[in-house]
């Protein structure tokens, strides 16, 4: 594992050491002048807000918040938490995360959840109807779990791995096509990391995810960096582009939505306008012969919806 990694097991096993962490990384990216205590005289040796400063922005004693960043006080109040957001500059996503993180200090833990990578039959009929769209449907922690030809081919290489393999964190961090066919790669990879931290932050204890975290803790040093940050925002709807080593340049509406009946999975689609030359490029990609596929499928044959 890289130097500096905080793996998922250990320090994120426990509830409260969980939002005491989450403090101190947000504390040490908050600085003074983000706060509104403006520039102070001399150096400083502490990245970002001092602890008794945050615990005056905040409204409450320096002991009471020590307690908190070490875990050893596990009740804080709604408005106390509400306080501390404030005082972050947290945004919303992040202020809830905050919640969360300490909604969880509080209760006993639950078992982890099992992984959930059955797809519904219903949602072979939605990736074949949205063709020639890519579309596909994966998991939590970002596994590629159905998926219909063309969203496959515009992730150029995600095929070279065997469908257990394929996950989007890992290609975006693991594989050597990733940077030249994500034109947006630093913010596709700082979603990726985003979206498994905050996993981290109400799932600690899940397998799936610790397997997944600790490789590329092990693997990527860019990952290591940006896991160390702490960011829980997520990925913004805005159109990709995609540099494809096949039909060259393409640019993609992006929806990203949650499956009621099934809600660790989302269904992932990127699409155009028909009739236009981004259009015509999703043609030829899902110009493979067959339908949709599931990594469900030992043989990764195809599967008619």
């Amino acid at each position: 594992m890289a130097r500096g990694a905080e793996k998922t097991k250990g320090h994120a096993a426990d509830a409260s050491s969980g939002l005491g962490t989450y403090l101190r990384a947000r504390r040490a990216q908050v600085t003074p002048e983000q706060a509104g205590l403006g520039t102070t005289p001399g150096t400083r040796r502490t990245p970002g807000l001092r602890r008794e400063e945050l615990a005056t922005l905040a409204g409450i004693s320096i002991d009471y918040y020590v307690r908190l960043e070490r875990g050893k006080e596990t009740r804080p109040s709604p408005s106390v938490i509400d306080s501390l957001a404030r005082a972050l500059c947290l945004d919303a996503y992040e202020h809830n995360h905050l919640r969360e993180l300490a909604a969880r200090a509080v209760h006993v833990a639950e078992p982890p959840p099992a992984p959930g990578g059955t797809v519904r039959p219903q949602l072979a009929v939605l990736l074949e109807s949205v063709r020639p769209n890519a579309a596909y449907v994966v998991s939590r922690t970002l596994d590629l779990l159905a998926w219909n030809p063309g969203a496959l081919r515009l992730f150029a290489g995600m095929d070279d791995w065997p469908p257990q393999k394929r996950n989007f964190a890992r290609y975006a961090f693991l594989h050597p096509l990733a940077r030249e066919v994500l034109d947006d790669w630093d913010e596709q990879a700082r979603a990726c990391v985003a979206r498994l931290r905050a996993l981290a932050g109400t799932e600690p204890d899940a397998p799936d995810l610790a397997e997944l975290v600790d490789e590329l803790l092990a693997k990527s040093r860019d990952f290591v960096d940006l896991w160390n940050r702490f960011d829980v925002k997520p990925h913004a709807p805005d159109p990709k582009t995609f540099h494809h080593p096949d039909v060259g340049d393409v640019r993609l509406g992006y929806e990203s939505i949650a499956l009621e009946h099934t809600p660790k999975q989302r269904f992932v689609l990127f699409f155009a306008e028909p009739g236009g030359p981004d259009h015509d490029k999703l043609v030829l990609l899902d110009s493979e012969r067959g339908g949709w596929r599931s990594r469900g499928s030992a043989t990764g044959q195809s599967q008619r919806g």
